[in-house]
């Protein structure tokens, strides 16, 4: 007599769905044991062994052997104990299961990455260093407001790069007439350090991105940051992936050719220069211009210096950087590494000095000593560059651009930290390209935290991050404790 076929059913209300897989394991044995069973008795049959017509009669009793140990581990019932749950079961015949599931076309699914935090970001009005330019421009926050992101643009923060509050507000920014609503901000952009004021109205976990300007930066300054708890990121130690710095970069573009085009005002007699034309003219020889350093600043200083007709001098201790600029400018060059006694005669007859040189850390090097600067020519003029960083020549002391020149030596000395902001409008673009890229990266981290944590580009820029201060440069010259950036992550992490 043949068995009775028992039809198991799963209870989703009594296991789990590890067990349920476990059991199709074990199902998937059972089906081809059982196979192989008939396919052996079959055989049997065509040459006559076998009774026709008729199962092996032992494969629907082992099938049933196996399925109750089965339901009396994994909790499964016979169809005659689920009366009253049929609609808490999943039917799960044995002889149509796997062609009726695992056969059938599955629909097509794709991984979605994580839902990101929507950033507030704030955008006050510089008031300090005659700073003119703003780190957004409209056309970068329709970018964002379009991406969920809301920004708050304070009143008339664009209208000295010409942007006014009607074009912030048509591209979806909101005009706060109240800067305690701009430093309420998640995030707060700003193109010039932020004063002692402005530090008080900030707030914990906070992220404040902007220039750090090591020759301004006092004690009490890093310790109100530090008191504040909030995370502090220099825009010009920011390095990308390739490992340069973007803002400094694009700002040294425009810092180079800023800095000949005022060297040769400030060499007229207009601006109580010598009155001598840069690029001289037929018989009369040009201008002589030295530059320290081979970076950006060296390259487009004497792109435009040799578009003047001036004679160009570059030094600099980095071979590959001078080779690399003899390249870029498809002409064969004076250059030199830092050699004093070279470096020294070669300043000495000048009519312009350029400092160029950028510390991806702290400080920038002094590299010119008072004494050489007083052997210089008189009414010769030093445009300092990296005075933002400390500058490279020892007589270098911060200016503005109220009062952008002093004279020592009878040198006239240009030291203003924020050059490019000559050309507001130009180099707010060029910055609100770099930081609006920045800022759409925090849709694949997740947050501002994770962004920073998981990028050593971002995390090379942060000086101040919760308490800690987390610069070696700052820590040694005001005696402050140091901690490492990435201890600070992995504790939050």
């Amino acid at each position: 007599m043949t068995p009775k076929t028992v039809r198991y059913y799963w209870n989703t209300d009594d296991a789990d769905w590890a067990d349920f897989h476990r059991f199709l394991f074990l199902y998937k044995i059972l089906f081809f044991f059982t196979f192989n069973l008939e396919y052996n008795f079959i055989q049997k049959q065509k040459i006559g062994e076998n009774p026709p017509n008729l199962r092996h009669p032992r494969s629907n009793s082992i099938t049933h052997l196996y399925c109750h140990i089965l339901s009396r581990r994994l909790k499964l019932s016979p169809l005659s104990q689920q009366k009253n749950r049929i609609s808490h079961t999943m039917p799960m015949p044995h002889h149509k299961f796997f062609a009726q599931n695992l056969l059938e076309t599955q629909p097509e699914t794709r991984l979605m990455s994580a839902k990101f935090g929507k950033l507030y970001i704030g955008i006050p009005k510089e008031t300090t260093l005659q700073e003119n330019r703003v780190p957004l421009v409209p056309s970068s926050v329709a970018v964002l407001t379009g991406r969920g992101h809301r920004v708050v643009v304070e009143s008339m923060a664009g209208i000295k790069s010409n942007y006014t509050d009607h074009d912030f507000s048509e591209a979806g920014a909101e005009i706060a007439y109240s800067r305690e609503k701009v430093f309420a901000a998640q995030v707060l952009l700003k193109i010039a350090p932020p004063n002692l004021e402005e530090i008080d109205l900030m707030h914990p976990h906070q992220i404040i991105i902007s220039p750090l300007q090591v020759p301004t930066v006092t004690e009490e300054y890093l310790n109100r940051l530090r008191q504040k708890r909030v995370t502090a990121l220099a825009m010009e130690y920011i390095k990308d992936e390739p490992g340069y710095f973007p803002i400094v970069r694009i700002m040294s573009e425009i810092a180079g050719q800023c800095a000949i085009l005022t060297a040769a005002e400030l060499l007229s007699s207009d601006n109580e220069g010598v009155g001598v034309l840069l690029g001289g003219i037929s018989g009369v020889p040009p201008a002589k211009v030295v530059i320290l350093g081979g970076g950006v600043v060296a390259e487009f200083a004497t792109r435009t210096a040799m578009g003047l007709g001036a004679e160009v001098r570059i030094f600099d201790n980095n071979i590959h950087k001078l080779m690399r600029l003899q390249t870029q400018l498809g002409r064969q060059l004076y250059t030199s590494a830092l050699n004093p006694v070279q470096l020294e005669e070669q300043l000495r007859t000048a009519d312009v000095a350029i400092g160029a040189i950028h510390s991806g850390a702290g400080r920038t090097p002094l590299i010119v000593r008072e004494e050489t600067v007083a052997k210089m020519k008189q009414g010769s003029v030093i445009i300092d560059v990296s005075i933002d960083q400390g500058g490279c020549f020892e007589t270098s002391q911060l200016t503005s651009h109220d009062k952008p020149t002093f004279r020592k030596y009878d040198v006239i000395h240009y030291c203003v930290p924020n050059i490019p902001s000559r050309v507001p409008r130009t180099a707010s673009n060029a910055v609100s390209n770099i930081l609006t890229s920045i800022l759409l990266r925090c849709e694949d981290a997740g947050n501002m935290d994770r962004l920073l944590g998981n990028n050593p580009g971002l995390m090379n820029g942060i000086y101040v991050c919760k308490g800690s201060l987390t610069n070696k440069y700052l820590s040694q010259h005001f005696n402050i404790k140091y901690t490492h950036i990435e201890l600070l992550f992995t504790r939050n992490s």
